[in-house]
């Protein structure tokens, strides 16, 4: 890639292989700005457009110490990277997975300071901000409400970039988007991929695309191009600096409600519920996976690098095992929209873009597959 640092604004995002982290690669090229993305492997869903990769170890912090120095060009940072412990859930409260996601973000943020003139950094959370994993959530949950003291590691990003915000003289911005959505593969939270493989693999046994979730569970949920859109909004507008922003698609939507128009895009026939954990399924049918990779001609990924962690987060999303519909967790968006960012997306169009975006990269099967 062409080396674009010699121009004056220059984002760096970190995690750029990651679910947000592409997107707001994507999102900051458009916008024609000079982009580092910073990741241990090269993203793999960027649109078009030349930007330069830095591989990096997070957890280095000898390595963040010398890449910074190199860096001295980067005016804003959008931090997209995330450490997560196998199994996804088991792992938000544990401490060490907490530290080391506080301690990433120290390593580059610190030394980027001393070396760049930084104006802008941007953080991600998330709804578990609002502590819905650990106890019933205010409805709908405001940014202007106190904190929900749990374990996790946001209040660690939190606390560390309002601190250095002050010392250091740049703006910050913190988002909280809900239930992302997008087409990255290998990821720790995203259920399209995870939905297309339990397509694929129900119609290559011969059976219907049953819904595998439980009760019914009205969600929110938001579009990674929405997610860019309101990085670059927030790395200019001064109505985003020192603030936290919820970020949806703007709509709810319950999933088996948009089962029909899924199997409508991928080419297969739904068939009455039929619970199963995406945990289990599909890990048991990873050579199936492999045959249908020969006979599709797909990119030759193995199932475990396909999903990531995302089939563990997709049971959750799809209730399953739940006896009841579990409590809801909607979050408010006006204040986002009041400060001027008003993007929405339709959620189940959302879902099947992505899919068939999957399906043109070769990842999943063409849904005239048989």
């Amino acid at each position: 890639m062409t080396d674009t640092s010699g121009e004056r604004r220059t984002v760096l995002v970190a995690g750029a292989s990651g679910l947000i982290g592409t997107a707001a690669v994507n999102a900051f090229l458009d916008a024609g700005w000079a982009v580092i993305g910073l990741s241990r492997q090269v993203p793999a869903l960027v649109n078009g457009g030349d930007f330069l990769h830095l591989p990096l170890d997070l957890q280095d912090a000898a390595a963040c110490r010398r890449a910074a120095a190199a860096l001295k060009h980067v005016t804003h940072v959008m931090y997209a990277a995330v450490y997560e412990l196998p199994g996804l859930m088991p792992g938000w409260t544990d401490p060490v997975q907490i530290e080391t996601n506080g301690r990433m973000l120290r390593n580059l943020l610190e030394p980027l300071a001393e070396h760049a003139a930084l104006e802008h950094v941007s953080i991600v959370q998330g709804t578990k901000a609002y502590g819905g994993h650990v106890g019933p959530m205010r409805i709908p949950a405001r940014e202007r409400q106190p904190r929900v003291e749990h374990p996790n590691f946001y209040w660690l990003h939190e606390d560390f970039v309002r601190e250095q915000s002050v010392r250091r003289g740049y703006a910050f911005t913190i988002f909280r988007p809900q239930l992302v959505l997008g087409p990255n593969t290998g990821v720790v939270m995203n259920p399209v991929p995870v939905i297309g493989v339990y397509a694929a693999l129900r119609r290559a046994e011969g059976l219907p695309f049953s819904f595998p979730g439980g009760p019914d569970w009205v969600w929110e949920a938001v579009d990674t191009r929405l997610i860019g859109a309101a990085a670059v909004w927030a790395a200019d507008a001064p109505a985003a600096a020192g603030e936290t922003f919820n970020l949806t698609n703007g709509e709810v939507f319950c999933w088996r409600d948009m089962w029909p128009a899924i199997a409508a895009t991928l080419g297969v026939e739904t068939g009455p519920d039929e619970p199963a954990s995406m945990a289990t399924y599909l890990p048991e049918r990873a050579a199936l996976w492999d045959r249908l990779v020969e006979r599709h001609g797909l990119q030759r990924l193995p199932l475990q690098a396909l999903l990531g962690e995302s089939h563990h987060y997709t049971d959750l999303c799809f209730a399953f095992g739940a006896s009841e519909p579990p409590a809801p967790t909607f979050v408010s968006t006006v204040k986002i929209k009041q400060a001027g960012f008003t993007d929405t997306f339709d959620t189940e169009r959302s879902v099947c873009f992505w899919l068939e975006e999957l399906m043109s990269r070769r990842l999943l099967p063409p849904s005239t597959a048989t």
